[in-house]
């Protein structure tokens, strides 16, 4: 008896042991609570008369070391950092569906409920589209006015309704460098000379005569009028001559302002060595002609007289 309480007393204290080791205040991996926590985890739990289940459960409520204590405080903030993540997120979100639907709440409408209306055209099919007109109400050609009246459609490929009113002096037809010479060109037409060339050599520059005779003035004058000149033709009654030689346009009709007259040594009272020259400034319908000339009254004096058409056709005329 007197053993058997004494082992009874070895129990009591050996369980009042565990009781301190498990719920001490100790501190550290190496406490008595850690050790025997982990004992009671292992087979030692066996060895001290405990239930499995109940040291499992003793080992989940063992005091955790301060890494272990740490680590776990990191892991929740990292958890409450991300929660307030996704609840700003979805706030954010739910706040701009708020404000799109509401501001296309403005003039009544929602462009996210219903689309707008539409209209649809049908397009009518033409069966006949060699008889197809632009109007709306189609009629065969065969019946129209055009066909009634019996006027045709076909056409030439003329440049105005009439080929007779075709004026050909409306036509630039030369290359001529000089503008006036190119416009008197123009309204020549037909009458220039085949193979004329407008681009011919002029001749000496300047106004090389003797101040006050005719051929001073002449140069000067057709000069005045753009008109090519050479400043060395010679005397008066040389003009036509020398003028040809360098492709000038020589005839004997009067044709434009600007025309030199020209009269052989003696025609029609001219000077009998030397000639005379003039310029043409009016051409009259009756053919006669209205010319301006120099030193006839005086030496640079001028003046003017009008030839009778018979006496102008004598004449040879220098033109461009």
């Amino acid at each position: 008896m007197k053993h058997a309480s004494h082992k009874a007393t070895k129990v009591s204290r050996q369980q009042f042991s565990l009781a301190k080791a498990l719920f001490s205040s100790g501190k550290g991996s190496h406490s008595i609570r850690a050790v025997r926590a982990a004992q009671s985890a292992g087979a030692d739990a066996a060895m001290l008369g405990l239930d499995p289940a109940i040291a499992e459960k003793i080992n989940e409520i063992a005091p955790q070391t301060r890494r272990s204590i740490r680590q776990a405080a990191r892991a929740a903030e990292r958890r409450s950092h991300i929660l307030a993540s996704a609840s700003l997120a979805a706030l954010v979100g739910t706040a701009a569906g708020v404000v799109a639907f509401a501001g296309n709440n403005d003039d009544n409408t929602n462009t996210f409920v219903a689309d707008p209306a539409t209209t649809t055209t049908q397009i009518k099919r033409v069966s006949d589209v060699s008889t197809a007109s632009r109007a709306e109400a189609r009629e065969d050609l065969a019946s129209s006015t055009t066909a009634a009246t019996g006027q045709s459609n076909e056409g030439g490929w003329g440049l105005s309704n009439s080929d007779t009113s075709l004026d050909a002096k409306l036509m630039n037809r030369n290359t001529a460098n000089n503008p006036v010479v190119s416009a008197l060109l123009d309204a020549d037409g037909a009458a220039v000379p085949a193979g004329f060339n407008a681009n011919h050599e002029v001749g000496t520059s300047g106004n090389n005569y003797p101040w006050g005779q005719c051929t001073w003035y002449a140069y000067l004058r057709r000069t005045e009028l753009g008109l090519p000149t050479s400043g060395n033709f010679g005397n008066g009654g040389q003009w036509a001559a020398s003028a040809a030689a360098l492709g000038y346009w020589v005839d004997n009709t009067a044709r434009h302002v600007g025309d030199a007259v020209v009269f052989t040594p003696g025609q029609m009272n001219a000077d009998a060595t030397y000639g005379h020259v003039a310029v043409v400034e009016k051409i009259n319908a009756d053919g006669s002609v209205e010319i301006s000339e120099s030193n006839v009254k005086g030496l640079g004096v001028i003046s003017s007289r009008t030839l009778s058409a018979a006496d102008a056709g004598q004449l040879q005329y220098v033109h461009f």
